[in-house]
């Protein structure tokens, strides 16, 4: 009897350590759920032409085209009438770029080049010399160099054209060149400041405890809100900021999340966090079926008609009801989600199924989560 005993108790425990590893989320670097503030990229913009074109670019109804081209030949001392202009080589483009921290001048950024005029394809252009802005209006970088489309378009007419992915967008690699630095001075103030990804109390508040933890017995960190930890920088650490950030990054933490269920109709595909719990409920799952189907019954003539009669086929329809067998089961309270998901399938619901009952659930107020469609 003692030894049953104690195979009980080892069982419970067992059962016990499961359902709480399944609801803990798994330990996670501070640097994959939070950044460093300040530390951000920039988008860049300009205006450009893309030259040297096979007759793909911009038509004369095009006037933005036509009004650059004539203004950049005037640069280089040539006067040319916009009625004597007449061009399809050249294509009125906009560029778009991505300034990334920490850049200096001289630094080359990819840039992509998009058609803003009626070029039918900008392949095999060359960008010419481009400006690019931030949203102060400062020049940043300056583009310039072949354009890349990865596609094509072939052919002589409408119904005789083929085309391969977007001839009217391409890239440059290393198309611009970084004019003005964004300075991202870190730790000038004596201190950093960490911003999550997804705020949350519980998170921001196991991030502080970590760091004093490991930084003990300074207490360093301090959570301002649910989105931003204050992190002063140790005298030690105030000449090597960027070791003092990698090792804050590299800390460990188990982030705490929203009871969350994610679905979507249309594939039937649903998503459920370890957090979900469900109180004391019922489900019942059953349908209906019902199935129309078609006979034909053929009549053949009297042998003694003498070949006056004919022979008849006849539908004949016949519909069958079947009322399938309700499935139930009764859920006890603090339910987890593994709990859940195996009530579901041990009455046969298929993934819409689950849909409509987690749908009903929640109207119930059984569950605790957030459903979310996607």
């Amino acid at each position: 009897m003692k030894k049953f005993f104690t195979l009980l108790t080892l069982i419970c425990c067992i059962a016990l350590t499961t359902q709480t590893v399944f609801a803990i989320s798994a330990p996670t670097r501070i640097k994959d759920i939070a950044k460093v503030q300040g530390v951000r990229s920039n988008q860049l913009i300009g205006y450009g032409l893309v030259v040297g074109l096979n007759g793909t670019g911009d038509s004369d109804d095009v006037p933005q085209m036509i009004s650059s081209t004539v203004s950049m030949l005037r640069s280089f001392g040539i006067t040319v009438s916009q009625a004597d202009l007449d061009s399809d080589n050249v294509a009125a483009v906009i560029v778009t770029a991505t300034l990334p921290p920490f850049v200096r001048e001289g630094d080359t950024i990819d840039v992509t080049i998009s058609s803003m005029g009626d070029a039918s394809s900008i392949q095999g252009g060359m960008l010419l010399q481009t400006p690019l802005r931030a949203a102060d209006g400062e020049v940043y970088a300056v583009a310039q160099g072949p354009v890349s489309t990865g596609g094509f378009m072939a052919g002589n007419g409408t119904n005789n054209t083929a085309q391969r992915n977007y001839p009217t967008v391409g890239t440059t690699p290393n198309g611009a060149s970084v004019e003005k630095t964004v300075e991202d001075d870190l730790g000038t103030n004596g201190q950093i400041s960490l911003s999550l990804s997804q705020p949350d109390f519980t998170t921001a508040t196991r991030i502080t405890n970590a760091i004093n933890s490991a930084y003990y017995p300074m207490n360093i960190a301090r959570a301002a809100n649910p989105g931003r930890i204050d992190v002063v920088i140790p005298a030690g650490y105030r000449s090597n900021v960027v070791e003092f950030i990698s090792r804050v990054e590299l800390l460990e933490i188990r982030p705490d999340n929203v009871a969350k269920v994610v679905f979507n109709e249309r594939t039937g595909t649903i998503v459920m966090g370890g957090e979900v719990s469900v109180d004391e409920c019922a489900i019942t799952q059953g349908g209906l079926s019902i199935r129309v189907a078609r006979n034909f019954d053929t009549s053949q003539p009297n042998p003694l008609s003498l070949g006056r009669g004919r022979t008849t086929v006849t539908p004949s329809d016949e519909t069958e009801v079947e009322e399938m067998a309700s499935n139930s089961i009764v859920l006890p309270p603090t339910t987890n989600v593994n709990d859940l998901v195996g009530a579901l399938n041990a009455v046969g619901a298929t993934p819409r199924d689950c849909i409509s009952i987690l749908q009903a659930l929640k109207a119930a107020g059984a569950i605790h989560a957030v459903l979310e469609i996607i």
